[in-house]
């Protein structure tokens, strides 16, 4: 089984600044927002994380420069890129582009949730499936989407190898209704023997807050860090 790539909360220096950068770009592009807001599994979260607001060129170019940086250094070795339908498929493909600027050049795919029936037909679009695939993906809650692609990957001469997401919540999973002791991140390391790299954590999250000069911000670290505690895994 592999080990899990370290998360942004153990990682030197330059990583900690990367996840720091990180969260000030996703606040400023208002893709992390603090209020009140119902998750999923049915909890109040404190703050809420909508990568689909990356909405432009200039949004979307710079979260790629994220993604491409925390895949480099991570050491992850892979082969092409996937993007789930519908989130990763712009994600999968502007790290691709950004790779090939890099100096990276990989192939890359997606998947349709309606199979087509005429031209190519299929779920699945792009380079053909092969070798080491790297997921990404915005954030991983209860982990289900993820556990469709593997099995799409794995059910070709491909295999999924890792996982890169922009956030990690590092917040309990839920089963049948019920918490568990394991966050979705957790579960794909260390049950489905994935490695998983996040360009940042709710740690890195609670750190900026701790830091920031700005009291609008601040004021929201109590809130965060409570529901750390509650929800939240080691």
């Amino acid at each position: 089984m592999s080990e899990g790539i370290e998360t942004s909360a153990h990682a030197g220096p330059d990583q900690n600044a990367l996840a720091q950068e990180f969260v000030a770009f996703a606040l400023a592009s208002g893709v992390l927002r603090f209020g009140e807001f119902k998750t999923k599994a049915g909890r109040l979260s404190p703050y809420f994380f909508n990568a689909g607001l990356f909405d432009d060129g200039a949004k979307l170019g710079k979260l790629a420069r994220f993604y491409a940086q925390r895949v480099l250094a991570s050491g992850v070795e892979f082969d092409m890129i996937f993007g789930p339908a519908y989130k990763g498929i712009p994600l999968a493909a502007a790290l691709a582009v950004e790779l090939a600027h890099l100096g990276r050049n990989v192939p890359f795919a997606y998947n349709r949730k309606e199979a087509k029936d005429h031209g190519e037909g299929g779920t699945l679009v792009g380079a053909p499936l092969q070798g080491r695939v790297l997921i990404v993906d915005d954030v991983m809650s209860a982990g289900t989407a993820v556990r469709e692609s593997i099995a799409l990957i794995n059910a070709t001469q491909a295999r999924a190898h890792a996982i890169v997401i922009a956030l990690d919540r590092q917040e309990k999973a839920t089963e049948n209704g019920h918490d568990v002791d394991h966050s979705a991140v957790q579960y794909v390391q260390q049950q489905l023997g994935l490695q998983v790299a996040a360009v940042a954590t709710l740690d890195d999250l609670l750190r900026y807050l701790q830091q920031t000069d700005a009291a609008a911000l601040a004021q929201a670290y109590p809130q965060v860090l409570a529901y750390r505690q509650r929800y939240g895994v080691a």
